[in-house]
């Protein structure tokens, strides 16, 4: 895979899946820009310098004035975003009964609208330079559904429909849109969960064991590659067989 030293920004870059694309992507040549919503993050972000050229930034997703901000500082050192990995994601679950407006808002704006904003501010250029890749992680919760995460699934499923309208409209100019929805990941929110609910999910993947951060990374990568340059508006599942589109 020839990436000619691209430039790629990654949001929520500090652990999990985020980290490990960070990782992929430095191991590949990338210049990597990588966001977190506290100063440990950034440090962590850094310390990647080992393995490429990186820099971190301060960024929440959810605030447009943050994103502003992020991107007027951001111009300033770059020129351009080639690709955009929309990765900065929460979970803040309730039963829908129960589940306050703040709660829904907030679930919403992280991980459906900031992919809209984030989206807006790289695309221009991309489309005067004719090239990018725009790919945003999903989940399989947004294609299944789960009990107390109305908020979630509606996000995620959100961003398949934004995602493949934006694939439509800048596919004339060498531009994709993807989604990679995971399955269950071995990240934070794996580690939260008790002995009985990772049984019980375990039950329902036919690989009989939970994904890992690299699993994604190398889709993704994958994504970006000029290889992928005629896959457009697609959700790539990776869910050990769980969800079967």
């Amino acid at each position: 895979m020839n990436f000619n030293k691209k430039i790629v920004l990654i949001t929520g870059a500090s652990r999990g899946i985020g980290y490990e694309i960070s990782r992929k992507f430095l191991n590949l040549g990338f210049t990597v820009i990588g966001t977190s919503t506290n100063k440990l993050g950034i440090n962590k972000i850094n310390d990647l310098k080992k393995y490429g050229i990186v820099k971190g930034f301060i960024l929440d997703v959810s605030n447009i004035k943050s994103i502003n901000l992020f991107f007027k500082k951001l111009y300033q050192e770059f020129d351009t975003i080639d690709i955009l990995i929309n990765n900065a994601g929460i979970v803040c679950d309730s039963l829908l009964v129960n589940m306050k407006e703040k709660t829904w808002k907030t679930v919403l704006d992280t991980n459906l609208t900031s992919i809209f904003r984030m989206s807006k501010k790289v695309i221009r250029n991309m489309i005067k330079q004719c090239y990018g890749r725009i790919i945003t992680i999903g989940s399989v919760i947004g294609n299944i559904g789960n009990i107390g995460q109305v908020n979630y699934s509606a996000a995620k499923s959100g961003l398949i429909g934004l995602s493949k309208s934006l694939a439509m409209e800048v596919a004339s100019k060498s531009i994709t849109v993807n989604v990679i929805s995971p399955g269950f990941i071995i990240t934070d929110m794996i580690k939260s969960l008790t002995n009985k609910q990772l049984e019980k999910i375990l039950c329902k993947i036919p690989m009989k064991r939970f994904g890992y951060a690299k699993d994604i990374a190398n889709v993704v990568v994958f994504l970006a590659s000029d290889e992928a340059s005629y896959i457009t508006g697609e959700t790539i599942h990776v869910n050990g067989g769980m969800y079967m589109s």
